[in-house]
């Protein structure tokens, strides 16, 4: 299943709607009924949902339950996927320190770098170790992502150690386009391409 970025960012809003404590007596739900919640267009919503879940009965919509573990699915709740940080610098602490991927079904539990001064364990539990000892710590743990946050002239290289330490998705926000395998998935992060396109989008506001 393909789901587009915007849909997947709304899908745990709708969950965290229809597990409140303002569903717990209904059976089923409407699109109407979680449009409303969230303020959000009711077509939007419902374009959503059949994205996801299929389209809901006339009149009574979907079963609850059954939507919220289709959800669960599509998010992967139920099945975490682990993720380590190589660049411990302030975008990379600010990740790992971030807690809502978990929303998506991911976890980031560590980071790496170079520096041995940077080493800690004070990042809410959460540790960072010495590059040397990544590829041990992916194999040793099952890691299946890795986030690139080094400088351009690093991330190539970092993107190797990934792909020879059985990393299988590669998320990059280092200024530099990296090239993996074809069995190894890339996600290339340019921020400032996405200022500009935020300031290009002022003009039409």
């Amino acid at each position: 299943m393909t789901v587009m970025k915007a849909t997947l960012g709304r899908l745990p809003e709708y969950l965290r709607v229809l597990t409140s404590e303002d569903m717990k007596d209904f059976e089923t739900v409407s699109a109407t009924t979680i449009a409303k919640a969230l303020n959000l267009g009711e077509v939007q919503v419902r374009k959503d949902l059949n994205a996801v879940s299929g389209k809901g009965k006339p009149k009574t919509g979907y079963v609850k339950q059954e939507l919220i573990e289709r959800l669960k699915s599509v998010l992967g709740v139920n099945e975490r996927t682990f993720a380590v940080i190589v660049g411990a610098g302030k975008l990379g602490k600010a990740l790992l320190d971030y807690g809502k991927f978990v929303k998506y079904g991911v976890e980031i539990v560590a980071g790496f770098d170079i520096d041995p001064a940077l080493k800690t364990d004070d990042m809410h539990g959460k540790h960072i170790y010495h590059i040397s000892e990544f590829a041990d710590y992916v194999k040793r743990n099952g890691i299946e992502i890795g986030v690139i946050t080094v400088p351009k002239s690093a991330a190539q290289s970092v993107c190797d150690l990934m792909v020879a330490s059985g990393i299988k998705a590669i998320w990059n926000f280092a200024p530099q386009a990296v090239t993996v395998p074809d069995s190894v998935i890339l996600q290339q992060e340019n921020l400032a391409l996405s200022l500009a396109f935020l300031k290009l989008q002022l003009k039409n506001v």
